[in-house]
């Protein structure tokens, strides 16, 4: 996420927590039996429902997605393009060296088969399963966001349940009533606002990231099979939308030199 959404959500967040504190009594709205009976049983369900590894795999995916950046499709056209230049001068056999210096993962194995000698067909063929199988992990751990967010709620219902089964056995006694209904009313709160405003939210990013890292995979596929069977960046800028085709009427020398002051300006 860029810096915009994290001011959208510090900002609109306040907000929200600031319909909870000017109540009258923002007090009641906190109550750990009821937040207890929510959080464990969700995650208690959920460790019925997937193995630990599939658990720990999607949190981490969740944390990757909101803290590492994504290169954009501007700058993957560009690495392409430089790409390009090279084997237009040197062939093929230059990019074995910017194979090993690339930080992009599935670049540098598309390179890597690139250079290895594979046809098109077959190359195709290998980073499409590659991709397909990507997609596969993702919804994974997609989906293992999404059913939790549909068990808070349920599990809210339940800590509800509890609530009104002391408030009940409590009848004869106010102060045991008065100390079942906070249970009761904050439980099923707890269980929306944790499945509407966390779980599903990060679902909906891994669906996004997985979408849009799809896009790049697939920017870098096309891309060195149009290398290899013809060497000219400037077909590179099909790939991009019309706004971005900075290059679109320069000649394969130009976007050369402007590639190596790319390069001579970076630290």
């Amino acid at each position: 996420m860029g810096s915009l959404n994290w001011m959208g959500v510090v900002l609109f967040t306040g907000l929200y927590a600031a319909t909870f504190v000017f109540t009258e009594n923002p007090g009641l709205l906190l109550n750990g039996i009821g937040i207890t009976v929510v959080v464990s049983g969700t995650l208690g369900a959920m460790c019925l429902s997937y193995p630990f590894a599939d658990i720990h795999a999607a949190t981490l995916v969740a944390l990757n997605t909101y803290s590492r950046k994504m290169l954009t499709p501007e700058r993957v056209i560009a690495v392409l393009r430089d790409l390009a230049v090279r084997t237009h001068s040197d062939g093929l056999l230059a990019l074995e060296n910017y194979s090993e210096q690339t930080t992009i993962g599935f670049l540098r194995r598309a390179l890597n088969l690139l250079v290895d000698g594979f046809k098109d067909d077959d190359l195709y063929e290998i980073l499409h399963t590659e991709m397909f199988y990507f997609k596969q992990r993702r919804s994974q751990h997609e989906r293992v966001f999404r059913h939790a967010a549909k068990l808070a709620p349920a599990f809210g219902v339940a800590g509800s349940v509890i609530g009104l089964i002391a408030m009940l056995a409590g009848i004869g006694d106010p102060e045991v009533v008065l100390k079942s209904i906070p249970i009761a009313l904050t439980s099923t709160l707890y269980g929306i606002v944790i499945s509407n405003f966390l779980l599903t939210p990060i679902a909906g990013s891994i669906h996004a990231r997985t979408e849009r890292e799809l896009l790049l995979q697939q920017l870098v596929t096309d891309g060195v099979i149009t290398i290899r069977r013809e060497p000219n960046p400037t077909r590179l800028e099909s790939f991009l939308t019309p706004a971005s085709r900075h290059h679109e009427n320069r000649s394969i020398d130009e976007i050369r030199n402007g590639i190596r002051d790319l390069h001579l300006e970076q630290p």
